[in-house]
């Protein structure tokens, strides 16, 4: 592991309260979708905490699993591998049943000309995911482009304000936590929504789009002139310790960072760093699409990685070549066409 890595991996360490709650968490941990952009980290820092928690639990992944040597990654850290297709109901039904369910499965990007699949995958699977593991908690990954743009001085949008998603894919999540309430009130099964906008690693992000927009002197579309970030690793704590707070009727959590921040501001400080004035094209909008994640900060307390935190990891990784991936979130997107 080089210096970089080292450092990067620095900030992906479980806390003391993660350690703390999954000690008290009873049963093992199945993460479904566990191969996708969240899901391996989420995995990992799973099985980080268990094992300083001096545990036995069981942390399992379940995917398709088309990254190759992602499996034998995850496999070498000490997390159970189950490649599935969880359309396929022979095989989510041949699941074991796992007290604590993070559901990760989902589709975003292709949304566009493919709007059947991303039903079928946000909307129709949970149905068929709730059924499978009522006698479960489930933390339900879903999204903040359930929400209306908001003015950019409201603060952002709350769990109270009712959803108007804009687009299919957004419906189409709606769907997926509507399905959940059901299940949740038809089954008793307790479970929490979490509501994520937007996630940033080293390796994709907000973040990382605009910097790497600034440095190869690409335009920034202000369009979507501000943006709600938080870093994947408290992003994913939370995710574990939100397995405490799944509730009857189904609980809806707002996951963010603190600060409504700028993209002009963003630009303008990767640029100083990198001696390149940013390219913009378009003008701020009134509204945006925000969340406000108070009673987030009131269950866990603020984020552990700042902004700035984040915005020095992910430049630096960038700069000295560290592998990014190519999934971009079209955070700019105000029509909801992915």
């Amino acid at each position: 592991m080089n210096d970089l890595e080292k450092r990067y991996q620095h900030l992906l360490k479980p806390s003391e309260a993660l350690i703390s709650e999954i000690s008290a968490l009873t049963g093992d941990i199945i993460i479904l979708g566990a191969g996708g952009k969240m899901g391996p980290a989420l995995a990992l820092l799973a099985k980080q905490a268990v094992d300083q928690a001096g545990l036995k639990k069981r942390i399992i992944g379940v995917s398709r699993f088309s990254e190759p040597g992602l499996q034998a990654r995850l496999h070498q850290n000490g997390i159970e591998t189950i490649t599935a297709d969880l359309l396929d109901e022979n095989q989510l039904q041949a699941l074991p049943e796992v007290p604590n369910v993070l559901y990760l499965a989902g589709t975003k990007f292709g949304t566009t000309g493919n709007e059947s699949f991303t039903w079928a995958m946000n909307t129709y699977l949970p149905g068929r995911v709730a059924e499978k593991f009522k006698k479960s908690r489930i933390v339900v990954f879903s999204t903040g482009n359930v929400y209306p743009f908001v003015p950019v001085v409201s603060g952002g949008a709350t769990e109270s304000l009712p959803p108007e998603p804009i687009g299919e894919y957004g419906q189409s999540c709606l769907g997926r936590e509507r399905i959940f309430q059901y299940f949740a009130a038809k089954n008793n099964t307790p479970i929490l929504i979490y509501r994520l906008n937007y996630a940033n690693d080293v390796s994709y992000g907000v973040l990382l789009e605009i910097a790497k927009s600034v440095k190869e002197s690409k335009p920034i579309d202000l369009a979507m002139g501000t943006v709600t970030v938080i870093w994947q690793g408290d992003a994913n704590e939370i995710a574990l310790r939100a397995l405490h707070h799944c509730a009857t009727p189904a609980k809806i959590l707002n996951v963010t960072g603190p600060e409504i921040v700028s993209v002009r501001w963003l630009a303008e400080e990767f640029g100083k760093i990198l001696g390149v004035a940013p390219q913009f094209i378009n003008e701020e909008q009134s509204t945006s699409l925000l969340s406000n994640a108070a009673e987030s900060f009131r269950l866990f307390g603020y984020p552990k990685v700042s902004l700035k935190q984040m915005m020095e990891a992910i430049l630096e990784w960038y700069i000295e070549g560290g592998e990014i991936l190519n999934k971009p979130t079209h955070f700019s997107e105000r029509k909801g066409k992915f």
